[in-house]
């Protein structure tokens, strides 16, 4: 990780235009406006005498607004390159590029303003905050953005307008993903990533909440990825990049989107 020096007073990433803490020029884009690129990432974890090899060198490109599908069985290496893309994890070797910021050297304090400013994150489990109403759990981020959208926009957006007073307990679990997705684009981030968003839902609810993640990516831009193991998912995508044993097996573009509301599974 990188220096942890103190950046009080300097916006996001100010300190990156230090020479002190920048290795180098970030890998030349193949696309003239990339969010993140990374390359030779890799990634070991220690259990005992063990050492697991989550990832085995990636390379990937996302440009800006692209939206791309992760596939691959349990242990194939998504969650681990989602976590450090989202500055969850850190890599073992390789370089991970926000823009023309180097995520492997920043320092904790650094990853999580770029977590705060620039990435939402949505799980399969949604994590609301039971005592709070949907408009009060989408607020709690906006409290702490620079740049927020109002938070009953964020969930009329969502499709919850009518639902902005109901607590968690009073929201099907469709309806509570939809707030936790609220949540993730409030503050407007550059980058959603979404975990498994429909692993806890029955086929119905799941295609609504992948209509609003669609609508999302369509009217903000974000660039979006999302992991799933359900390969029809992969339509809706710009691009499927398809993982095991923590390298890149294949990649192709979908040369047309199909909405989700056709996917069926």
């Amino acid at each position: 990780m990188g220096s942890g020096r103190d950046h009080d007073g300097l916006p996001a990433f100010a300190w990156l235009a230090s020479e002190e803490l920048v290795a180098g020029e970030p890998p030349t884009p193949g696309h003239d406006a990339l969010t993140l690129r990374v390359k030779g990432l890799t990634k070991i974890y220690q259990s005992g005498e063990v050492q697991v090899h989550a990832l085995r060198g990636i390379d990937l490109d996302l440009a800006t607004g692209e939206l791309v599908v992760l596939l691959g069985p349990s242990g194939s290496g998504k969650s681990t390159l989602l976590n450090i893309l989202g500055g969850l994890d850190a890599a073992s070797s390789g370089e991970a590029w926000f823009q023309d910021h180097d995520l492997t050297r920043a320092s904790d304090r650094d990853l999580t303003r770029y977590r705060r400013e620039h990435v939402g994150f949505v799980f399969q489990f949604y994590n609301l905050i039971p005592s709070l109403t949907a408009l009060e759990n989408v607020a709690l981020v906006t409290e702490i953005a620079t740049a927020p959208m109002d938070p009953a926009a964020a969930l009329e957006l969502v499709g919850l307008g009518p639902r902005l007073h109901h607590f968690p307990a009073q929201l099907s679990g469709g309806e509570q993903q939809r707030v936790a997705i609220a949540r993730a684009i409030a503050k407007r981030p550059a980058i959603l990533l979404c975990d498994e968003p429909t692993g806890a839902l029955d086929s119905q609810t799941g295609i609504l909440v992948l209509e609003a993640i669609e609508r999302i990516h369509r009217e903000l831009g974000t660039t979006t990825v999302l992991i799933t193991h359900n390969a029809v998912i992969a339509e809706m995508a710009d691009r499927v990049i398809v993982l095991g044993d923590g390298l890149i097996q294949h990649t192709h573009r979908n040369e047309q989107r199909r909405p989700a509301r056709e996917l069926t599974w």
